[in-house]
């Protein structure tokens, strides 16, 4: 509740209704007309609004070194990481900001504010005439013309000289935020997989592209279960188990079950996994182990009919079980039915969901002028839609699950297609939870270094999924251009070789075994620059393998929501088809071609990045096996080590990943856009690892 004394309200309602703005104040934020046309304005605002005011953090601008102190191998405090409430602390806004903000609106009459548990925001309930007069402006009606919804909002708003760096942004203000279903080129998110199928598997919402091989291949004696010497056409988890030198696991913590990240309804069937356990498992698993299903806000991780099994969350149980069983794995199935099948127009994922349901403080968490979940952005809980029982009727989950301590997400956009605020607002998110030991692994794309899968062979035309006004500039993938999570490109066999070859970057043209091109998914951002633990090897790939094509250097400004990147913009007059001076994309790969499968019944064939991403997070899950058995702590955020010992990892010196109308980058010796630092090897990383606090 708030109260508002009479006297203070005829005043400030005066100064609201047409006196002129106070020298005491100035201009926190403005909007500069309604851009393309999409929003109307209306009449004259009306009611009761719901207002927050976003309180600026202390030591944001130090959360990267602290992250550093405790993942830096040679740092004295490396392992020691963070509880939530001390990230809370650290980060939360100083007492002088909440004195002033607090003091400012009391002495305006509002004396009912309340502050967040995250004390991230200040909130309070105010008329239209309260609001417009206690921050000089006026609030309109705005219609958007594209779902018909109406927000109030202004186009400029004040608040005092001596409050103004205490306050990040106020709400309802000068954003205009609905869905976005304008991706980069009119081109969809993807699933970091494309598994590859005949035509006569039955239709699915999505339609899953797989080979489907017949049954005699399954019961071929070449393709038992321990057999390696097939894995230049068919990686089965014993090749995977030989290119990595991975031993069986028996060890099994009760606090460390693998997490892995699923959506848009890809769920997984028992016949399915007990099909692959008896088919292709080395390791002994027994038929009905399955995975933790951890439901977030009406998710659905598994079904009973064999037509709905999910082809990307059985793919990633299929790799990861035979690495960390007898370890278990959770699966976090994020959104409901609504959100997962037919909101995939505006639907990012779900990662914000993910992140509240993991993390309380993040449903509330203020930074870069955005508070919690984004409007017509992110899913809104509880689902009001007209679909009945495909909704979730319950509240936002807010720290109702806790995080495992790796966490394998397969899914992702594009760096152009989100608001430069929303990406670096859950890219600090990354951060927080890597202060408190959790590893994020991403699969970095399939699409090489554009987007759209379909389009990456260097012949095709039109290119689509590319940015600028050519269609050729590089269109690097979302989050993966944070710098504080882990991506997995992709790597193969070629024909004819064996588990002792030195395996290449993924690379299939469509048209062979697969109807729609792959390539390992890498770039540079143009939203992150370079951090500091990769300068070196971003450094080393520029000054040995320089590519020929011409590039332009700059990063996007901050922003508040909706601005996107604009990479037109960025590349100005330079010609350039990539951004010099972005964080560089992937870190590490695994291989993500021919991988061996049981999907709706029947053996399949699949190839994505999406396959090497719960691979190198399975061989981080037995590491922390082992650092947990010895009484140490979580790797945590991984790249600072993997980057100052690249030795542990297989270096990937062969092909490329072609998109945008080029052959995209080449793979080298040290670091590249294409294939990371290379491949795991096993014993390596986990001698260095144990030999760390």
């Amino acid at each position: 509740m708030h109260s508002f004394s009479s006297v203070a309200l005829s005043a400030l309602v005066a100064s609201a209704s047409g006196a002129a703005v106070p020298d005491t104040h100035v201009v926190h934020e403005r909007r500069d007309g309604l851009g393309d046309g999409r929003w109307t304005k209306r009449d004259r605002a009306s009611g009761v609004l719901p207002m927050r005011i976003g309180l600026t953090q202390q030591n944001l601008g130090n959360a990267h070194e602290h992250l550093m102190d405790i993942s830096h191998p040679h740092s004295p405090n490396y392992g020691k990481h963070w509880t939530s409430d001390e990230v809370i602390d650290m980060f939360k806004p100083s007492e002088e900001t909440v004195e002033t903000v607090k003091n400012w609106l009391s002495d305006q009459g509002i004396t009912g504010h309340v502050q967040s548990e995250n004390k991230g925001w200040m909130a309070f309930h105010a008329t239209v005439e309260q609001a417009e007069a206690l921050l000089h402006t006026e609030y309109f009606e705005y219609e958007d013309s594209h779902t018909g919804g109406v927000l109030p909002a202004t186009e400029q708003y004040h608040v005092p000289k001596h409050v103004q760096h205490h306050v990040d942004y106020i709400t309802p203000g000068i954003k205009l935020l609905a869905p976005s279903n304008e991706d980069s080129q009119a081109v969809k998110h993807h699933r970091r997989s494309t598994p590859s199928t005949d035509e006569a598997q039955q239709q699915r919402p999505y339609s899953h592209r797989y080979v489907k091989l017949n049954q005699l291949d399954v019961l071929n004696p070449e393709n038992a279960p321990g057999n390696i010497s097939t894995c230049d056409t068919t990686i089965t988890p014993a090749c995977i188990a030989a290119l990595y030198k991975i031993p069986d696991a028996n060890l099994s913590h009760p606090n460390n079950s693998m997490g892995i990240f699923e959506s848009e309804l890809q769920m997984w069937h028992q016949e399915d996994l007990n099909l692959f356990f008896s088919n292709y498992s080395h390791v002994g698993i027994p038929n009905n182990t399955h995975p933790i299903n951890n439901l977030v806000n009406g998710g659905i991780a598994n079904t009973s009919y064999l037509f709905q099994a999910g082809p990307e969350a059985e793919l990633d149980l299929e790799v990861a079980y035979p690495i960390v069983y007898p370890q278990t794995i959770t699966i976090f199935n994020v959104d409901d039915r609504h959100y997962q099948l037919w909101a995939n127009n505006t639907y990012t994922w779900g990662f914000n969901t993910l992140l509240d349901a993991i993390d309380g403080s993040y449903c509330n968490y203020t930074a870069y002028g955005e508070t919690g979940n984004a409007e017509g952005i992110d899913p809104t809980y509880p689902d009001t839609n007209q679909l009945g029982s495909m909704g979730y009727n319950g509240t936002l989950m807010c720290g109702t699950f806790k995080p495992t301590n790796v966490m394998s997400v397969s899914y992702g956009g594009q760096e152009a297609d989100l608001p430069i605020a929303y990406q670096k607002r859950q890219c600090n998110e990354f951060m927080k939870l890597g202060l408190q030991g959790v590893s994020f692994v991403y699969a970095s794309g399939d699409a090489g270094v554009g987007n759209y899968n379909d389009s990456i062979s260097p012949s095709s035309s039109p290119k689509t999924g590319c940015l600028g006004p050519e269609g050729n500039i590089f269109n690097p993938t979302w989050p993966n251009t944070c710098p504080y999570i882990t991506n997995v490109g992709a790597t193969k066999l070629h024909p004819g070789q064996n588990i002792s070859d030195r395996e290449s970057a993924a690379f299939d043209p469509a048209g062979g075994r697969y109807p729609h091109a792959f390539a390992s998914g890498g770039g540079f951002s143009n939203v992150y620059p370079i951090p500091d633990y990769q300068q070196d090897a971003v450094a080393h790939f520029f000054a040995n393998h320089e590519p020929s094509y011409p590039y332009y250097s700059g990063i996007v400004d901050n922003a508040t929501n909706p601005t996107k990147p604009n990479v037109t913009a960025l590349a100005g007059n330079s010609g350039g088809i990539y951004n010099r001076i972005g964080r560089g994309v992937p870190d590490v790969a695994a291989v993500g071609d021919n991988i061996a499968v049981f999907a709706s019944g029947g053996f399949s064939l699949t190839a994505g990045t999406s396959a090497s991403a719960p691979i190198f997070g399975a061989i981080l899950n037995r590491i922390n096996e082992e650092r947990l058995a010895a009484n140490k702590s979580t790797v945590g955020f991984v790249n600072p080590v993997l980057y100052t010992f690249p030795s542990v990892l297989n270096d990937v010196v062969n092909g490329s990943n072609p998109g945008c109308g080029t052959e995209g980058f080449q793979a080298g010796e040290g670091w590249d856009p294409v294939t990371g630092l290379g491949t795991p090897d096993f014993g390596k990383m986990m001698d260095l690892w144990m030999g760390l606090p």
